[in-house]
């Protein structure tokens, strides 16, 4: 089922929809990776890679130029079941022999790896090799610390070059990462590094938010009183004015102070190098854990195929280190030999464009952006992004969420201007990507091409079939995949319940998708969140594109709450555009937008006008917030939340 909305500009639309040149297409990584695997077309790669998995992971592996030190003796072990699939057995590795030295053997030590620019504008850069030094003088001091293979450190940072080095360091040493977003406060940090029993903790002195100080060190202390497994504290200093704790915290640079190369720890293939939490939309956080092939393999496939990331791009994602596309972007960056750019603070702050400023000023070629971010440039309006010089952008690469119709033309129109295309990926936390849009092919405007080789991504009825064309069903993967998960951090039980009961031997992703005719594939939201009304089921993103394309609101969100008369009924919360008066006659026109898009059992119950909608901080909406607090009940965990002010102004108006 397509997301047509039809109130938005047809024209519009229409430029929407992308076609690749001839040279996009022969310049493209998936057509090198069918010349290097001998393969005719693309179709021939689908069929090779669901008909034999082995030779296809093989084949991914050597193309990705992906190191071993003991070389793996089959590809993967099946032999305790789909759900606990062993990958690269025998192998031994550190993926950073990947991310840096396989650089700086081929001479790319002064091609540039990081560039950062402060909320204020200043910039530094740091090259392959620098970043290989420090790396290596980070990891030895951790290991002299006391860190050993295994143990799990915290990284409680802004998105600095400090965060790559220490991301890279830890997984030099051998051990375990686990990412924590810079805004949680200490009951959040210290639930995690205990779920995990972290031994240390990397973090930054502060940071900037908008022109406000927000100091780091001073919550991790705080958090550390209920965490006292951690022994070791690493702080990148900003003013050196935070109390330090005698035998436990030390500055970075009393820690990093090797000058000689510190060769990578080897550990077996399949040694997690990251354990990282779900961002809680839905529930209660996950703790996923990822291994240093798994990890390593996967992303390149993601990124260096679907995504069509080069060594000649510069990018840029703005996220933060505790959600997946923060440590996701390093190894994505380090794998395809490309630049990555890393900005403190917001894209709208301190001007309005400066996203698009950073864009031209950094001659970037590639964007990650989420549909919520395109949504909140979108409302600064096209004379702002037309005031930058965007042309060096080729492509606009996406994650996260589903996409709204009238945002998906915006960005075509305004940003990208026909140049390249808008990328789109389905995935999650647990494991990388599922489903992508593929350069190879056209796009129709919200959509994905299908399934990413290697997944066995399909469409699930209720009874596990596969469903027909035109129909919504559940997102599964029926193959083993080598970026998923293995099992949940300390959970085993809640990984089976929560992905392997619904269906006999295949995951289920908590994602509604469907396919058209033509083989298009739509994602409509979280499985959690489905809206069934009159007997149809639906996901809150039709309605919300709905909303979204009156031009009359900045962002949406559509739950469904229990009516003792009709089962269960809509209710919307938006944010008024600006200059739009909130009040009954917006209601009413919103109302209309839905029932003359979804027909009148979907016409909202209520609409509640705010201010803002509840986030976490990659800017993911949390609607079973908006549904707790709509039906009395617990909102449960509120950590990943950014802006704890939306709920207060929620119970307020119900």
């Amino acid at each position: 089922m397509e997301q047509i909305d039809p109130i938005a500009d047809a024209g519009l639309i229409a430029r929407a929809s992308w076609h690749p040149t001839e040279a996009q297409r022969r310049e493209a990584n998936w057509t090198r990776f069918l010349a290097f695997a001998g393969l005719e077309d693309y179709p021939a790669l689908e069929a090779r890679a669901a008909s034999d998995p082995d030779w296809f992971w093989r084949r991914m592996i050597d193309f990705l130029d992906v190191r071993f030190e003991t070389p793996f003796t089959a590809v993967r072990d099946l032999s305790a079941g789909i759900a606990h699939a062993r990958w690269c057995v025998g192998g031994r590795m550190n993926t950073t022999a990947t991310l840096l030295d396989r650089h700086l053997a081929a001479g790319r030590g002064d091609h540039p790896a990081l560039v950062f620019e402060a909320e204020d504008g200043a910039v530094r850069e740091v090259s392959y090799a620098g970043l290989a030094r420090q790396v290596d003088a980070l990891a030895a001091g951790l290991v002299r610390k006391g860190v050993r293979p295994g143990d799990v450190v915290g990284l409680f940072m802004p998105m600095i070059p400090e965060a790559v080095v220490a991301f890279l360091a830890v997984a030099r040493a051998g051990g375990v990462v686990l990412p924590l977003f810079s805004g949680f406060g200490a009951a959040a940090l210290a639930s995690r590094l205990s779920d995990v029993g972290a031994v240390a903790v990397i973090t930054a002195e502060g940071t900037v938010r908008r022109g406000r100080p927000s100091p780091m060190k001073a919550t991790l202390d705080a958090a550390l009183a209920q965490a006292p497994a951690v022994r070791r504290v690493v702080v990148v200093p900003t003013a050196r004015t935070a109390p330090m704790q005698a035998g436990r915290d030390l500055w970075w640079d009393e820690v990093a102070t090797a000058r000689e190369p510190f060769a990578p720890v080897i550990v077996g293939a399949e040694h997690p190098v990251m354990v990282i939490h779900t961002s809680g939309t839905t529930g209660k956080p996950k703790g996923t854990v990822h291994t240093h092939c798994g990890f390593t393999v996967k992303t390149g496939e993601d990124y260096l195929l679907a995504f069509d990331l080069k060594p000649s791009d510069r990018w840029i994602w703005m996220s933060d280190m505790g959600w997946l596309i923060g440590p996701i972007q390093i190894v994505a960056t380090l794998m395809a030999g490309a630049t990555l750019l890393l900005a403190e603070g917001g894209p709208d702050y301190p001007e309005a464009g400066r996203l698009w400023r950073m864009v031209r000023d950094h001659r970037l070629t590639m964007l990650g952006l989420s549909p919520t971010i395109a949504r909140l440039m979108k409302a600064h309006g096209a004379a702002e992004a037309e005031k930058y010089d965007l042309s060096s952008l080729r492509a606009v690469a996406s994650t996260g969420e589903p996409w709204d119709l009238a945002s998906w033309a915006w960005i075509m129109e305004y940003v990208l201007k026909g140049r390249g295309p808008l990328m789109n990926n389905a995935g999650g936390t647990e494991v990388g990507g599922i489903l992508a849009t593929n350069v190879l092919f056209p796009i129709k405007p919200t959509s994905f091409h299908g399934p990413i080789p290697g997944t066995g991504a399909d469409i699930a009825a209720e009874d596990g079939s596969s469903v027909p064309a035109g129909e919504v069903g559940e997102l599964v993967m029926r193959e083993a995949c080598i970026g998923l998960t293995r099992s949940l951090w300390r959970d085993e039980a809640r990984y089976m319940e929560g992905y392997w009961s619904s269906f006999p031997g295949v995951w289920t992703h908590g994602d509604w998708v469907s396919r058209d005719a033509d083989g298009f594939w739509f994602v409509h939201g979280r499985s959690d969140d489905t809206i069934k009304l009159a007997g149809k089921r639906t996901g809150p993103a039709e309605i919300e594109a709905l909303l979204l394309a009156t031009g009359k609101v900045k962002d949406a969100a559509a739950v469904a709450v229990p009516d003792p008369v009709k089962g269960e009924v809509v209710v919307c919360a938006v944010v008024p555009a600006a200059g739009v008066e909130a009040g009954a006659a917006l209601a009413e026109l919103l109302s209309r937008a839905v029932t003359g898009g979804l027909g009148a059992p979907f016409k909202p119950q209520r609409v509640l006008f705010v201010s803002d909608l509840p986030r976490t901080r990659n800017l993911k909406v949390m609607r079973r917030v908006i549904r707790a607090v709509l039906t009395g009940t617990s909102p449960g965990d509120l950590a990943a939340l950014v802006n704890p002010e939306t709920v207060t102004e929620l119970r307020r108006l119900t």
